[in-house]
């Protein structure tokens, strides 16, 4: 009989030499004496190995086995390479080496950067409204969805997170420390600016701009919840109904605006792919100029007549001097409205890679720093000015505070700020036994 068989189409290893056992050894039935085998009564009969087209197929289940036994772990995978079960997890995140290499999506990262730019003319438009119904009318419009499109694109990309250690150690160094940094700078600089020397640091009371970052720390909290609800998105908008009827909220956490932005940020969890390629077609984009068009005209009307405020969503109905019930209706339609501006503004985003792409990843930067020179200029008195308040004065203004905040988004501004907005704080956290391990492997 030949002592070589193929093992599952790898190589071909040699059996081992067959046991000597003498006669007198052997009862009977051909079954080693209980001296052998310890007093067991099993009987493990020496049968010969059967053949299979004239191949000895050792390793086959003796009588009374399974005659289709699994094949080995390390076999199954033959035809397919061995990068997969060769490849080592990283030792920090635990995923493999292929994972990590995934590059960005240039349509993210430009829808990124140009609401961030509409956030910062948004701010420079706020003080010319009183004398503007035009620069009214672009404020309410741009209000109703460049927030919106900033959440919706923030739980696009928290829809992996969990309670990993490495994911809540992100979420503490680039969403908790930030928020508490500059929330502490903002304060300070109330005091310098404004000659508030008396005002307080409250890190439960949110000063302008940091309320987004401890809305987006309590939504990644919550995200988990969200994955195992049926219906996220109507709960999370009558949770959003709700709160805009509950004055006694409070201004604590700014929990106001917690949750009624909440519906935008469960959305991005529930979006796929697909469903931004489906906003991306050229019909949308084509539909989206007579929505635009049509959303600027209503808030030419509406300017003069409805309290911009309903934009800012961090009060009840009661609190505008609303009946209670408006507050339901006012949160319905505008997330509606914002729903569809919001796919109207990406279908007009470009997919391909431009000079604004690479600023998208530092909106963050942008967004927080410019508030320093939005609130300035109002400390400082710049808006006394008559000029600014001509129709060439607020296209200069435009103009500025989308150079300023482009500015603010560049690698240079990243790098000198990167210790605030994007520490490593190793030192900060205990050690990962399992990571560690596998760093030494």
């Amino acid at each position: 009989m030949n002592n070589e068989f193929p093992a599952y189409g790898e190589r071909r290893v040699p059996l081992p030499p067959p046991r000597q056992m003498s006669h007198d050894t052997l009862n009977r039935t051909g079954t080693p004496a209980p001296s052998e085998t310890g007093g067991a009564t099993a009987t493990a009969t020496m049968a010969p190995a059967r053949t299979t087209s004239g191949t000895a197929t050792a390793g086959r289940p003796a009588a009374g086995g399974s005659a289709h036994a699994k094949p080995r772990a390390h076999a199954r995978g033959r035809g397919k390479g061995r990068a997969t079960t060769d490849a080592k997890p990283d030792a920090k995140t635990g995923a493999t080496a292929d994972a990590k290499a995934k590059p960005r999506d240039a349509f993210f990262d430009n829808a990124k950067y140009l609401a961030i730019v509409l956030v910062a003319m948004g701010h420079s438009w706020e003080p010319l409204r009183d004398g503007s119904r035009s620069a009214a009318a672009l404020y309410i419009t741009v209000y109703a969805f460049h927030m919106p499109a900033f959440i919706i694109i923030s739980g696009y990309f928290s829809r992996s997170f969990d309670m990993r250690k490495d994911r809540l150690q992100r979420l503490i160094t680039g969403v908790a420390v930030p928020y508490i940094l500059f929330e502490v700078a903002y304060t300070l600089f109330k005091k310098w600016a404004d000659d508030d020397p008396g005002y307080p640091i409250s890190l439960t009371d949110p000063w302008y701009l940091t309320w987004f970052l401890l809305a987006l720390f309590v939504w990644r909290l919550t995200t988990p919840l969200w994955k195992i609800v049926r219906w996220p998105v109507p709960l999370a908008l009558t949770i959003a109904v709700l709160a805009s009827v509950s004055p006694d909220i409070g201004d604590d956490m700014d929990l106001q605006r917690v949750l009624q932005f909440l519906p935008f940020f469960v959305i991005g969890l529930s979006l796929r792919p697909e469903h931004f390629k489906l906003v991306r077609r050229k019909k949308a984009r084509i539909l989206a100029v007579p929505v635009f068009a049509a959303a600027l005209v209503f808030a030419y009307w509406a300017a003069p007549r409805m309290n911009a405020a309903w934009f800012y969503h961090r009060d009840a109905a009661q609190e505008l001097a609303a009946p209670w019930w408006s507050g339901a209706v006012m949160t319905l339609a505008m997330f509606g409205c914002s729903l569809v501006l919001v796919a109207c503004f990406f279908a007009w985003i470009p997919g391909r890679t431009m000079w604004c792409t690479a600023l998208g990843a530092g909106t963050l930067y942008g967004y927080l720093l410019h508030g320093f020179l939005a609130k300035g200029s109002r400390f400082w008195d710049w808006y006394d000015n008559p000029w600014m308040h001509t129709p060439w004065g607020a296209i200069v203004l435009t103009l500025i505070a989308g150079t300023v905040v482009t500015a603010l988004c560049t690698p240079p501004v990243q790098r000198a700020f990167r210790w605030a907005m994007e520490p490593k704080m190793t030192w900060a956290f205990k050690k990962d036994p399992v990571g560690m391990a596998r760093s030494r492997n």
